[in-house]
Protein backbone atom coordinates (compact mmCIF):
# COMPACT_ATOMS: atom_id res chain seq x y z
CA UNK A 1 0.00 0.00 0.00
CA UNK A 2 1.13 3.70 -0.63
CA UNK A 3 1.70 5.47 2.25
CA UNK A 4 3.38 8.38 3.02
CA UNK A 5 5.61 7.34 6.22
CA UNK A 6 4.98 10.95 7.81
CA UNK A 7 1.83 11.57 8.37
CA UNK A 8 0.68 7.74 9.22
CA UNK A 9 0.32 7.12 12.76
CA UNK A 10 -0.17 3.89 14.20
CA UNK A 11 -1.11 3.39 18.23
CA UNK A 12 -0.11 0.84 20.31
CA UNK A 13 -1.89 0.13 23.98
CA UNK A 14 -0.56 -2.29 26.47
CA UNK A 15 -3.36 -3.01 29.60
CA UNK A 16 -2.30 -4.14 32.31
CA UNK A 17 -3.21 -4.82 36.02
CA UNK A 18 -1.05 -2.47 37.36
CA UNK A 19 -0.63 0.53 34.22
CA UNK A 20 -2.09 1.55 31.20
CA UNK A 21 0.72 1.98 28.55
CA UNK A 22 -0.26 3.49 25.01
CA UNK A 23 2.96 4.31 22.19
CA UNK A 24 2.62 6.29 19.13
CA UNK A 25 4.26 5.09 15.86
CA UNK A 26 4.83 6.37 12.34
CA UNK A 27 5.30 3.79 9.26
CA UNK A 28 8.79 3.98 9.61
CA UNK A 29 8.67 2.58 13.27
CA UNK A 30 9.53 6.01 14.84
CA UNK A 31 8.19 6.29 18.34
CA UNK A 32 6.36 9.77 18.44
CA UNK A 33 5.16 10.04 21.44
CA UNK A 34 4.08 7.50 24.80
CA UNK A 35 1.30 7.57 27.53
CA UNK A 36 1.20 6.21 31.08
CA UNK A 37 -1.92 5.55 32.98
CA UNK A 38 -3.28 3.35 35.68
CA UNK A 39 -4.84 -0.18 35.22
CA UNK A 40 -6.81 -1.48 32.80
CA UNK A 41 -7.03 -5.25 33.03
CA UNK A 42 -10.82 -5.98 33.27
CA UNK A 43 -9.86 -8.82 35.91
CA UNK A 44 -7.97 -6.10 37.89
CA UNK A 45 -10.59 -3.11 37.72
CA UNK A 46 -13.67 -1.87 36.87
CA UNK A 47 -15.13 -1.66 33.22
CA UNK A 48 -15.43 2.54 34.08
CA UNK A 49 -11.88 2.84 35.43
CA UNK A 50 -10.40 1.27 32.72
CA UNK A 51 -11.84 3.00 30.23
CA UNK A 52 -10.50 6.45 31.85
CA UNK A 53 -6.96 4.84 32.04
CA UNK A 54 -7.40 3.71 28.60
CA UNK A 55 -8.26 7.45 27.39
CA UNK A 56 -5.14 9.06 29.94
CA UNK A 57 -2.95 6.88 28.72
CA UNK A 58 -3.51 7.56 24.57
CA UNK A 59 -4.40 11.12 25.39
CA UNK A 60 -0.47 11.43 26.72
CA UNK A 61 1.04 9.38 23.74
CA UNK A 62 -0.94 11.99 21.25
CA UNK A 63 0.03 14.76 23.20
CA UNK A 64 3.77 14.24 23.17
CA UNK A 65 2.83 13.02 19.40
CA UNK A 66 1.49 16.82 18.81
CA UNK A 67 -1.78 14.98 17.17
CA UNK A 68 -5.21 14.67 17.78
CA UNK A 69 -6.92 10.75 18.28
CA UNK A 70 -8.98 10.70 15.14
CA UNK A 71 -5.54 11.35 13.38
CA UNK A 72 -4.85 7.99 14.41
CA UNK A 73 -4.55 5.84 11.34
CA UNK A 74 -5.05 2.82 13.25
CA UNK A 75 -4.46 0.63 16.91
CA UNK A 76 -3.90 -2.35 18.39
CA UNK A 77 -4.91 -3.14 21.82
CA UNK A 78 -3.08 -6.08 23.95
CA UNK A 79 -4.84 -6.62 27.25
CA UNK A 80 -4.38 -8.42 29.91
CA UNK A 81 -7.58 -10.29 31.07
CA UNK A 82 -8.69 -9.81 27.35
CA UNK A 83 -9.69 -13.78 26.36
CA UNK A 84 -13.38 -13.67 25.38
CA UNK A 85 -15.20 -11.99 22.36
CA UNK A 86 -17.32 -10.19 25.02
CA UNK A 87 -13.93 -8.68 26.64
CA UNK A 88 -12.91 -7.80 22.88
CA UNK A 89 -16.27 -6.00 22.44
CA UNK A 90 -15.79 -3.73 25.10
CA UNK A 91 -12.27 -2.96 24.33
CA UNK A 92 -13.33 -1.95 20.59
CA UNK A 93 -16.29 0.33 21.87
CA UNK A 94 -13.79 1.84 24.37
CA UNK A 95 -12.19 2.63 21.23
CA UNK A 96 -14.81 3.74 19.14
CA UNK A 97 -16.08 6.27 21.82
CA UNK A 98 -12.44 7.89 21.73
CA UNK A 99 -12.78 8.75 17.97
CA UNK A 100 -10.44 5.86 16.67
CA UNK A 101 -11.01 3.93 13.30
CA UNK A 102 -13.40 1.13 14.13
CA UNK A 103 -12.67 -0.50 11.11
CA UNK A 104 -8.73 -0.59 12.18
CA UNK A 105 -8.51 -1.05 15.41
CA UNK A 106 -7.36 -4.69 16.54
CA UNK A 107 -7.99 -6.30 20.42
CA UNK A 108 -6.87 -9.09 21.47
CA UNK A 109 -4.58 -10.35 25.11
CA UNK A 110 -1.41 -8.77 25.95
CA UNK A 111 0.59 -11.89 25.19
CA UNK A 112 0.20 -11.05 22.27
CA UNK A 113 1.74 -7.86 21.92
CA UNK A 114 4.23 -8.73 24.35
CA UNK A 115 5.61 -11.50 22.17
CA UNK A 116 5.61 -9.05 18.91
CA UNK A 117 7.69 -6.83 21.04
CA UNK A 118 9.85 -9.99 23.25
CA UNK A 119 11.27 -10.81 20.15
CA UNK A 120 10.74 -8.23 17.60
CA UNK A 121 8.30 -10.29 15.95
CA UNK A 122 9.86 -13.26 15.83
CA UNK A 123 8.30 -16.51 16.15
CA UNK A 124 9.00 -17.99 19.71
CA UNK A 125 7.35 -17.89 23.28
CA UNK A 126 6.60 -15.02 25.66
CA UNK A 127 6.38 -14.94 29.46
CA UNK A 128 4.48 -12.35 31.20
CA UNK A 129 4.71 -12.43 35.25
CA UNK A 130 3.43 -9.08 36.55
CA UNK A 131 0.21 -8.39 38.63
CA UNK A 132 -0.23 -11.29 36.87
CA UNK A 133 1.19 -14.41 34.58
CA UNK A 134 0.47 -16.38 31.56
CA UNK A 135 2.82 -17.90 28.86
CA UNK A 136 1.93 -18.02 24.78
CA UNK A 137 3.86 -18.72 21.50
CA UNK A 138 3.63 -18.85 17.72
CA UNK A 139 5.53 -21.11 15.79
CA UNK A 140 6.92 -20.84 11.95
CA UNK A 141 3.94 -22.24 11.09
CA UNK A 142 1.62 -19.22 13.03
CA UNK A 143 0.16 -21.43 14.83
CA UNK A 144 -0.13 -20.46 18.55
CA UNK A 145 -1.22 -21.35 22.25
CA UNK A 146 -1.51 -20.25 25.44
CA UNK A 147 -1.16 -21.78 28.81
CA UNK A 148 -2.07 -20.18 32.34
CA UNK A 149 -3.56 -16.37 32.70
CA UNK A 150 -6.71 -17.87 33.88
CA UNK A 151 -7.05 -15.27 36.69
CA UNK A 152 -5.85 -14.96 40.69
CA UNK A 153 -8.66 -17.46 42.05
CA UNK A 154 -7.28 -20.08 40.25
CA UNK A 155 -4.05 -19.04 38.06
CA UNK A 156 -1.40 -16.23 37.91
CA UNK A 157 1.07 -18.92 39.29
CA UNK A 158 4.47 -16.88 40.00
CA UNK A 159 2.64 -13.46 39.38
CA UNK A 160 3.19 -10.29 41.92
CA UNK A 161 -0.13 -11.33 43.09
CA UNK A 162 0.87 -15.16 44.07
CA UNK A 163 3.56 -13.61 45.09
CA UNK A 164 2.28 -11.12 47.39
CA UNK A 165 -0.26 -13.83 48.54
CA UNK A 166 2.07 -15.75 50.19
CA UNK A 167 3.75 -13.25 51.65
CA UNK A 168 0.64 -12.46 53.54
CA UNK A 169 -0.17 -16.16 54.59
CA UNK A 170 3.22 -16.20 55.64
CA UNK A 171 2.93 -13.09 58.16
CA UNK A 172 -0.36 -15.10 59.38
CA UNK A 173 1.42 -19.05 59.96
CA UNK A 174 4.83 -16.97 61.48
CA UNK A 175 2.55 -15.31 63.78
CA UNK A 176 0.81 -18.93 64.24
CA UNK A 177 4.13 -21.16 64.82
CA UNK A 178 3.37 -23.03 61.91
CA UNK A 179 6.19 -21.35 59.82
CA UNK A 180 9.65 -21.91 61.08
CA UNK A 181 11.67 -21.32 57.99
CA UNK A 182 10.48 -17.76 58.25
CA UNK A 183 11.23 -15.29 59.43
CA UNK A 184 8.99 -12.49 61.46
CA UNK A 185 11.74 -10.08 61.27
CA UNK A 186 12.72 -10.07 57.71
CA UNK A 187 9.01 -11.20 56.21
CA UNK A 188 6.01 -11.07 58.82
CA UNK A 189 6.81 -7.69 60.58
CA UNK A 190 7.28 -5.86 57.36
CA UNK A 191 3.66 -7.63 56.19
CA UNK A 192 1.89 -6.58 59.48
CA UNK A 193 3.05 -3.28 59.06
CA UNK A 194 2.12 -2.92 55.27
CA UNK A 195 -1.33 -3.94 56.25
CA UNK A 196 -1.67 -1.33 58.56
CA UNK A 197 -2.19 -3.50 61.40
CA UNK A 198 -0.43 -4.44 64.92
CA UNK A 199 -2.31 -7.78 65.76
CA UNK A 200 -2.63 -10.48 63.45
CA UNK A 201 -6.26 -10.80 65.36
CA UNK A 202 -6.92 -7.67 63.01
CA UNK A 203 -6.49 -9.09 59.74
CA UNK A 204 -9.59 -10.95 58.78
CA UNK A 205 -11.18 -7.16 59.33
CA UNK A 206 -8.48 -5.68 57.20
CA UNK A 207 -8.95 -8.17 54.45
CA UNK A 208 -12.52 -9.19 54.57
CA UNK A 209 -14.01 -5.71 55.42
CA UNK A 210 -12.14 -2.87 54.53
CA UNK A 211 -11.37 -5.25 51.38
CA UNK A 212 -7.77 -5.49 49.32
CA UNK A 213 -7.82 -5.51 45.30
CA UNK A 214 -5.53 -7.78 43.35
CA UNK A 215 -3.14 -4.82 42.68
CA UNK A 216 -2.91 -3.98 46.44
CA UNK A 217 -2.35 -8.10 46.94
CA UNK A 218 0.80 -7.93 44.50
CA UNK A 219 2.66 -4.77 45.87
CA UNK A 220 3.50 -7.49 49.19
CA UNK A 221 5.60 -9.53 46.63
CA UNK A 222 8.88 -6.57 47.18
CA UNK A 223 8.49 -7.95 50.93
CA UNK A 224 8.87 -11.81 49.86
CA UNK A 225 11.34 -10.54 47.51
CA UNK A 226 13.72 -8.83 49.79
CA UNK A 227 13.36 -11.35 51.99
CA UNK A 228 14.60 -13.61 49.94
CA UNK A 229 17.87 -11.20 49.14
CA UNK A 230 18.16 -11.54 52.53
CA UNK A 231 18.24 -15.30 53.05
CA UNK A 232 14.78 -16.29 54.15
CA UNK A 233 14.86 -19.80 53.53
CA UNK A 234 10.93 -19.74 53.34
CA UNK A 235 10.90 -17.04 50.50
CA UNK A 236 13.53 -18.04 48.76
CA UNK A 237 11.48 -21.48 48.46
CA UNK A 238 8.46 -19.17 47.42
CA UNK A 239 10.06 -18.11 44.51
CA UNK A 240 12.05 -21.16 43.44
CA UNK A 241 8.35 -22.55 43.58
CA UNK A 242 6.87 -19.80 41.28
CA UNK A 243 9.33 -20.42 38.77
CA UNK A 244 8.63 -23.61 38.19
CA UNK A 245 5.02 -23.41 38.11
CA UNK A 246 6.10 -20.75 35.09
CA UNK A 247 8.11 -23.17 33.70
CA UNK A 248 5.60 -25.40 33.37
CA UNK A 249 3.46 -23.45 31.52
CA UNK A 250 6.94 -22.64 28.99
CA UNK A 251 6.86 -26.48 28.80
CA UNK A 252 3.08 -26.97 27.91
CA UNK A 253 3.37 -24.24 24.90
CA UNK A 254 6.76 -25.64 23.68
CA UNK A 255 4.94 -29.49 23.34
CA UNK A 256 1.95 -27.62 21.96
CA UNK A 257 3.35 -25.40 19.07
CA UNK A 258 6.59 -28.90 18.08
CA UNK A 259 9.15 -26.79 19.91
CA UNK A 260 9.71 -28.68 23.04
CA UNK A 261 12.39 -30.76 20.60
CA UNK A 262 14.28 -28.03 18.88
CA UNK A 263 16.14 -24.64 19.79
CA UNK A 264 13.23 -21.38 20.78
CA UNK A 265 13.17 -18.46 22.27
CA UNK A 266 11.67 -17.45 25.25
CA UNK A 267 11.10 -14.02 25.87
CA UNK A 268 10.45 -12.28 29.79
CA UNK A 269 8.21 -9.75 30.27
CA UNK A 270 6.78 -8.23 33.82
CA UNK A 271 7.87 -6.77 36.86
CA UNK A 272 8.86 -9.45 38.67
CA UNK A 273 11.62 -10.68 36.18
CA UNK A 274 13.32 -7.20 37.01
CA UNK A 275 14.56 -8.65 40.00
CA UNK A 276 17.27 -10.55 37.77
CA UNK A 277 18.74 -13.32 38.37
CA UNK A 278 17.33 -14.43 42.24
CA UNK A 279 14.20 -15.15 40.17
CA UNK A 280 16.00 -15.45 36.38
CA UNK A 281 18.08 -18.14 37.61
CA UNK A 282 15.61 -20.90 39.02
CA UNK A 283 13.36 -20.02 36.07
CA UNK A 284 16.20 -20.81 33.50
CA UNK A 285 16.78 -24.33 34.86
CA UNK A 286 13.50 -25.24 35.11
CA UNK A 287 12.73 -24.46 31.59
CA UNK A 288 16.07 -25.63 30.10
CA UNK A 289 15.30 -29.04 32.15
CA UNK A 290 11.88 -29.53 30.15
CA UNK A 291 12.50 -27.32 27.33
CA UNK A 292 16.59 -27.88 26.40
CA UNK A 293 17.13 -26.23 23.91
CA UNK A 294 15.19 -23.50 24.62
CA UNK A 295 17.18 -19.79 24.50
CA UNK A 296 16.07 -17.26 27.82
CA UNK A 297 16.44 -13.67 27.37
CA UNK A 298 14.83 -10.58 29.07
CA UNK A 299 12.12 -9.02 26.15
CA UNK A 300 14.14 -6.93 23.06
CA UNK A 301 11.33 -4.36 23.24
CA UNK A 302 8.19 -3.68 26.02
CA UNK A 303 4.64 -4.56 24.53
CA UNK A 304 3.43 -1.24 23.98
CA UNK A 305 6.12 -1.56 21.10
CA UNK A 306 5.09 -5.16 20.64
CA UNK A 307 1.24 -3.78 19.95
CA UNK A 308 2.73 -1.02 17.53
CA UNK A 309 4.25 -3.63 16.18
CA UNK A 310 0.84 -5.67 15.36
CA UNK A 311 -1.04 -2.52 14.48
CA UNK A 312 1.66 -1.80 11.28
CA UNK A 313 1.48 -5.35 10.33
CA UNK A 314 -2.54 -5.33 10.12
CA UNK A 315 -2.20 -2.49 8.27
CA UNK A 316 -0.19 -4.14 5.91
CA UNK A 317 3.29 -2.74 6.22
CA UNK A 318 6.23 -4.96 6.51
CA UNK A 319 7.68 -4.86 9.71
CA UNK A 320 11.42 -5.24 8.43
CA UNK A 321 14.70 -4.58 10.21
CA UNK A 322 14.74 -0.95 9.73
CA UNK A 323 11.44 -0.47 11.22
CA UNK A 324 12.84 -2.79 14.83
CA UNK A 325 15.88 -0.58 14.58
CA UNK A 326 13.65 2.63 14.79
CA UNK A 327 11.36 0.99 17.39
CA UNK A 328 14.29 0.44 19.79
CA UNK A 329 15.46 3.71 19.00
Amino acid sequence: MSINNDQLWVLGVDGGGTKTQAAVVDARGRVRGEGLAGPSSFDKTNLKLAAANIRDAIDGACAATGIKRKQLNAAFFGMAGVTSEQDRAHVRGIAVKLGLPAERVGVDHDLRAALAGGLSSRPGIVLISGTGSSCYGVNAAGVSWKSGGHGTLISDEGSSYWIGLRAIRAAVMIQDGRLPGASPALLGEPVMRQLGISSIDDIMHRLHVQGIAPVDVAAFAPLLIAAAQQGDAYSLNVLREGMQLLAECVAAVARKLGMADDACELALVGGVFKNGDLVIEPLRQAVRAAVPGCSVKLAEMPPVHGACIVALQNLGIAVDEGVIRQMRG
